[in-house]
């Protein structure tokens, strides 16, 4: 028996489960692209499939709406895979464990996929109904969006030819989105020499921190895993000599990495030390990060002696000077709107290879200048240390249009179905609309969606009563749009 059976309404429930048995991280989505495109041609809806697994469906418009403005709904193909250090799911080729508590669905151990697998169970639900009024509607699926939004960089517009898009990739119901910073990803290569390291190996660890999405929960001050490891690690540095073997932490750029650890190579003296210094600093961290990240932990496992592989003193000095240096987190809030960031930027995976470092990083900022500015602060570091960059997934941002018709619409809807009018913001966190505004000249835009708590973590959950009431105030807005 499905987890979700029951719930209604049944469609969205019964796709969104459907999904979730699909593995579809992003770099990782044919599957599920071919899944949509099975589905359309099933139903004899007109359907098109690129070469990076984006698929568009279209339907047409239903009795008495046959020649109204069509109308494109949006989301995407990829989620985030996070997991506990514990979880063996494959993410390559396994589902997800679903799990209803109460009015919570999560996922065992890892993240649900809400963002922005409801987006997709609730198109199809549209696609399929037989009983449900609409305009024409233009279904779009990107994929990889999750790592710079690349599906949509690539998507070809031209057969869409709706003006007035809902984006449902939004994680809170009330919230109306009509703006969104733009960013890119920049990721720090810093070459490796290694030379041998005889000694004892020794894990330094760092774990238990909260995450996070690195848009809209930067602002909240949780603590990044790989620039406390870079702390932590200099200031090692400083009292007990030991050589630097690897450093690794985080999974996604676009995530604020949960957890960090170094391999070190140290004298056999220098182990309970090492041990004192762990239990030391994690009091020190604990102190700044109580409130944000009460279970943060910083251990240390010993192993065993031997030579070892391990970076050259003037590697690892640059690898260190790199941690400590790079900005992180909130660079400027927005002089014109309220507790809206405006410039930030995520340290999210640090990874040793054999013969470099890298740190990746997501850039993002409402104002091109900054970003820019940003990004040449970063490479300006980067090559001082003898480094050198790369970029990539660069967006817009979506600017905020004084005038919306369909922003005019669903704010009614909302006040009619509510009783009170919804919030109209603007956000930090990146989205695809600003690619669709520069494609589709005109555009017409708004992101709305139902309350998906702890995204791009294995805490990941996503409230059945905010799905069912975003669904019928979904359904009313397409009503309305005749």
């Amino acid at each position: 028996m499905a987890v979700l059976d029951g719930l209604e309404p049944g469609a969205v429930f019964r796709y969104f489960e459907a999904l979730c048995a699909i593995p579809h991280g992003s770099g990782n989505t044919r599957q599920i692209s071919d899944y949509c495109v099975a589905f359309a041609r099933e139903r004899g809806l007109r359907c098109l499939q690129d070469e990076s697994n984006n698929v568009v469906i279209f339907k047409d418009g239903t009795k008495g709406y046959e020649n109204a403005a069509p109308v494109i709904l949006q989301g995407h193909l990829d989620m985030v895979c996070e997991k506990t250090a514990d979880c063996p799911i494959d993410f390559a080729r396994d589902g997800l464990t679903l799990r209803l508590e109460g009015d919570m669905i999560s996922a065992e151990d890892t993240t649900l996929g809400g963002d922005d697998g409801i987006a997709v169970a609730y198109a199809l639900a549209l696609l399929a109904a037989q009983d449900i009024p609409h305009p024409p509607l233009e279904v779009v699926f990107t994929t990889d969006e999750e790592t710079g939004m690349f599906g949509a960089q690539a998507l070809d517009c031209a057969p869409l030819k709706g003006r007035t898009m809902l984006n449902l990739d939004s994680e809170d119901e009330g919230i109306l989105l009509a703006g969104c910073a733009g960013g890119c990803c920049v990721a720090c290569h810093f070459p490796v020499r290694r030379e041998t390291a005889r000694g004892v190996l020794v894990t330094l660890k760092l774990d238990g921190l909260t995450g996070g999405h690195s848009g809209v929960e930067i602002h909240k001050g949780r603590a990044n895993a790989n620039q406390l490891l870079g702390r932590a690690l200099e200031a090692l540095s400083r009292e007990t000599p030991y050589a630097l073997l690897e450093a690794a932490g985080g999974l996604k750029d676009n995530a604020i990495p949960r957890e960090a650890a170094a391999r070190l190579v140290v004298a056999e003296d220098a182990v309970e030390p090492i041990r004192a210094f762990a239990q030391d600093w994690q009091g020190r961290f604990a102190g700044e990060f109580q409130a944000t990240d009460p279970a943060l932990s910083l251990t240390v496992q010993v192993g065993q002696a031997g030579d070892f592989p391990a970076m050259s003193g003037e590697t690892k000095a640059a690898v260190l000077a790199a941690l400590v240096g790079l900005p992180g987190g909130v660079q400027r809030m927005s002089p014109d709107i309220p507790g809206l960031v405006q410039t930030s930027l995520n340290l999210g995976v640090l990874e040793t290879r054999e013969d470099e470092v890298v740190m990746r990083l997501s850039l993002r900022s409402g104002v091109g200048a900054e970003k820019e500015a940003l990004a040449e602060q970063i490479s300006t570091l980067t090559a001082r240390l003898g480094g050198t960059i790369d970029r990539d997934g660069d967006y817009p941002a979506w600017e905020y249009k004084r005038q919306s018709r369909l922003r005019e619409v669903m704010v009614e809807v909302f006040t009619q179905q509510y009783g009170h009018a919804p919030e109209v913001r603007t956000i930090h966190a990146g989205l695809e609309c600003g690619l669709f505004a520069d494609k589709l000249p005109g555009l017409d835009c708004v992101s709305m969606g139902p309350d998906i708590q702890d995204i791009h973590t294995p805490s990941e959950r996503l409230s059945v009563a905010s799905v069912q009431r975003t669904w019928a105030y979904l359904l009313e807005i397409l009503k309305r749009l005749k």
